[in-house]
């Protein structure tokens, strides 16, 4: 199934995408989609739902964050291994951890806007998983079986903040509007191998981005397995895996950051597709 929410902001409904590329709505079936629709149990009731009978919503509806009531957001670092060489940062031994604010959250396709006297905002294409069963001290076998879904997520950040101006990571990442994810959720079960997937991002409608999850450092399983070994994992927590090659901080001979105006496309044949328009900061 691929699971999303649709409507204006704050007042999304639940809805999910038909074989045909049409919306169709949930809310007769569930108030929300939550933790508990990314439960087995919670998949396995949608999933019986006969998707014929549901209402098809007209029209192009603003999409939102695919699903609500996400208790953490959290993040890996330097995943692949040309983007370390781009960063100029050695291979990590163990996967790199951050945080991004839960508020810095926004929907696939809304703006994103850069933060006061922001001058290194930068892209980042990647992977989301999404938890939908508890996770503490899992063994690397049976990590898969925590994970409701995935989704894309644009892992905005402003490398001034992050990089030059001491302390972690996290200042650097959690702005506002600096995590777009969707446009659905795809729930496990289409996802044959999430480390054959295809992932790309554009900027101005120039190619930034191309890479594909199979090389990844540190795989799918091996990440929840080693991140509930530090955090328990709940349903509805997104971990966003790292970003392949091409962002900005990168581009050689200078590097090439966001400005008010720019146009980032980004997306996966399996995942969907986001477009955000770069804004100048406001109150």
């Amino acid at each position: 199934m691929k699971l999303l929410r649709y409507g204006p902001v704050g007042q999304e409904k639940p809805g999910l995408l038909d074989a045909a590329g049409q919306i169709r709505d949930l809310s007769g079936h569930v108030a929300d989609i939550g933790p508990a629709q990314l439960s087995a149990e919670g998949l396995a009731a949608l999933a019986a739902l006969d998707i014929a009978s549901l209402p098809v919503v007209s029209g192009s509806p603003r999409l939102g964050v695919p699903y609500t009531g996400t208790p953490k957001f959290l993040a890996v670092g330097l995943n692949y291994a040309d983007h370390a060489a781009e960063s100029n940062l050695p291979l990590p031994k163990e996967p790199v951890l951050f945080t991004k604010a839960i508020s810095c959250l926004n929907g696939p396709n809304d703006d994103v806007m850069l933060p006061q006297d922001s001058v290194k905002s930068d892209w980042e294409v990647e992977l989301g998983i999404v938890i939908g069963k508890t996770a503490r001290y899992v063994d690397e076998a049976d990590a898969l079986s925590h994970v409701a879904g995935y989704v894309l997520v644009n892992d905005v950040s402003e490398r001034e903040y992050q990089i030059e101006r001491g302390g972690t990571w996290d200042k650097g990442k959690g702005c506002d509007t600096f995590g777009p994810v969707g446009p659905w959720l795809v729930t496990a079960d289409e996802i044959a191998d999430p480390q054959n997937i295809d992932l790309w991002l554009d900027v101005n409608g120039a190619r930034r981005q191309t890479g594909n999850t199979g090389t990844m450092i540190f795989g799918v399983a091996t990440l929840v397995s080693y991140i509930s070994r530090f955090v328990t994992l709940q349903p509805g927590d997104l971990i966003t895996t790292g970003t392949p090659p091409g962002v900005g901080m990168g581009v050689k001979p200078e590097p090439v950051f966001l400005k008010a105006g720019d146009v980032m496309r980004l997306g996966s044949d399996l995942l969907g597709t986001q477009q955000q328009t770069v804004i100048a900061w406001r109150r």
